[in-house]
């Protein structure tokens, strides 16, 4: 019998690489959002839960606000700004830098006309001094009246309990939004594609992990247990391809060798996974191979 009686749904926005994902993940308690330290790594809205006593926490993942170069770009600042205006609470996501950016002043503007209740949450303070702190409340404190303010390190876990208790101050009498076992709706085909994708954003250099999706070929479950996956890794160009493959496939097979160690912990299941590498030119801004992605209006 479920204890939940309150359900709390929570925009988590921000510039890229400030930690959205990493502070998704660490509240829910395992990895449903990529991280890396590239920007942009995180193209659509992903949903992590997190039940915690009477309330379920119900976390909106964004693409980090930038200012966008192709479909692709303009689908992830919809998705943002789409987000924002759904929910019961947003939380703004920011460097401890005593400094609002563009991507910053959008989204204030975006919270004040929806009339939004807001959280300004203060990443990374464990590379910080805490006095240094005054000055970045300061600075966001004049250009809005944030509901909380609240120091975090989503890496060390430090201030997310403060967090949620700020959080739950919005929740909202009613039945569970998600079963209690689950703690993301991405199927699973559209997590392990991610997983594979965030090997390359890892492991690849410049501009050639943001041009590439992976799809799903083929996922067969055996009845030993083991789990057979071919992926196909898209580019946009020839010259990537072999990049991405390396000398003598290198490349390719240490993609392949970190994503199914990761795969396998997701899944609790041995998995053959084999990586294939085609080429389709300009697929960002190709809404019709887009939408086979995955990145379609939400």
């Amino acid at each position: 019998m479920s204890n939940i009686t309150k359900t709390a749904v929570v925009s988590v926005v921000g510039r890229p690489n400030v930690g959205k994902s990493t502070m998704t993940n660490k509240l829910v308690g395992q990895k449903v959002a990529i991280v890396s330290n590239k920007p942009q790594t995180t193209r659509t809205r992903i949903t992590g839960v997190l039940n915690r006593g009477e309330t379920q926490y119900v976390f909106l993942d964004t693409p980090g606000l930038h200012k966008p170069r192709s479909r692709l770009g303009d689908y992830m600042c919809n998705v943002v700004t789409d987000t924002v205006s759904e929910v019961d609470v947003a939380a703004l996501v920011v460097e401890p830098i005593a400094n609002i950016g563009p991507a910053e002043q959008s989204l204030i503007g975006q919270i004040k006309q929806h009339h939004m209740p807001s959280i300004l949450v203060i990443n990374k303070i464990d590379t910080v001094k805490k006095e240094e702190l005054l000055a970045v409340i300061a600075t966001y404190a004049a250009a809005h009246d944030f509901d909380a303010v609240v120091p975090v390190s989503a890496r060390t876990g430090e201030g997310l309990n403060d967090f949620l208790a700020e959080v739950d101050k919005y929740a909202i009498e009613g039945p569970q939004l998600f079963p209690e076992d689950m703690v993301s709706d991405q199927p699973e085909r559209q997590l392990v594609a991610e997983i594979i994708r965030e090997k390359m954003l890892r492991l690849l250099d410049r501009e050639v992990p943001h041009g590439v999706a992976v799809g799903i070929e083929r996922w067969n479950e055996r009845e030993d247990g083991l789990i057979e996956i071919n992926a196909v890794i898209y580019c946009e160009k020839n010259s990537h391809k072999g990049i991405i493959i390396g000398k003598q496939g290198a490349m390719l097979k240490e993609i392949g060798r970190q994503a199914r160690a990761d795969i396998e912990r997701m899944l609790d299941a041995k998995v053959f996974l084999e990586l294939w590498v085609k080429v389709k030119e300009g697929w960002r801004n190709n809404q019709y191979q887009m939408r086979n992605f995955g990145y379609e209006d939400q």
